[in-house]
């Protein structure tokens, strides 16, 4: 059947004749639309959610303007929850919490290839300080932007101060040099030639 042809298809698991609004889009079938009705499709998945062991409401237990969260199982107003256009209630399937949680387990394993436990590890041997300044708390995972490994876990002042001098140890040296009261000037040694303190 091609698109457009019929204003009703046939579900293949509930066997009724629905409006094709009633299926949801998929471009790879010859009709473009799911074989399963929403209906179907929706109970389908809410078996599969509690057979993993989650706890998902029944159709139609939830006040209007509310979603339930596969990630925390909570039911949260649809302000706690980013836009998502191509699901058809044009909502993401977890709430902002639960996307910014895993964004940062997948943040620490994508760019450092570790895990929260082996920071939180790390921390915990850094006595939950900076590994500089030994003040702040530990947030922000260093490395080195050569060999990527992980160096330990800073305040973002101290991270970002690293940064800021491109990782040079000489130009920390210097900058410690002018802290501690040790002019940074270039000497005249002749006319045009400067030497620099060493």
């Amino acid at each position: 059947m091609v698109a457009g042809e019929s204003e009703v298809k046939r579900c293949a698991r509930c066997g009724e004749s629905k409006p094709r609004a009633a299926f949801a889009i998929k471009r790879t079938n010859l009709d473009g639309l799911q074989r399963r009705c929403r209906d179907c499709a929706a109970e389908s998945d809410r078996k599969r959610q509690q057979a993993m062991g989650r706890l998902v409401p029944e159709p139609g237990a939830l006040s209007e303007g509310y979603k339930h969260c596969q990630g925390c199982g909570e039911s949260k107003p649809h302000s706690d929850w980013h836009r998502k256009v191509s699901a058809p209630d044009g909502l993401a399937s977890r709430c902002k919490a639960c996307r910014a949680v895993e964004a940062r387990v997948s943040h620490l394993r994508r760019d450092y290839g570790m895990t929260e436990a082996e920071r939180d590890e790390m921390i915990a041997s850094q006595v939950g300080l900076c590994a500089i300044c030994l003040k702040a708390p530990a947030v922000h995972v260093d490395h080195c932007h050569k060999t990527g490994r992980v160096r330990g876990v800073l305040c973002f002042n101290c991270n970002s101060g690293l940064g800021l001098l491109r990782d040079d140890p000489e130009a920390m040296n210097r900058a410690a040099d002018y802290l501690e009261g040790n002019a940074w000037k270039p000497t005249l040694v002749a006319p045009g030639v400067y030497q620099l303190p060493s």
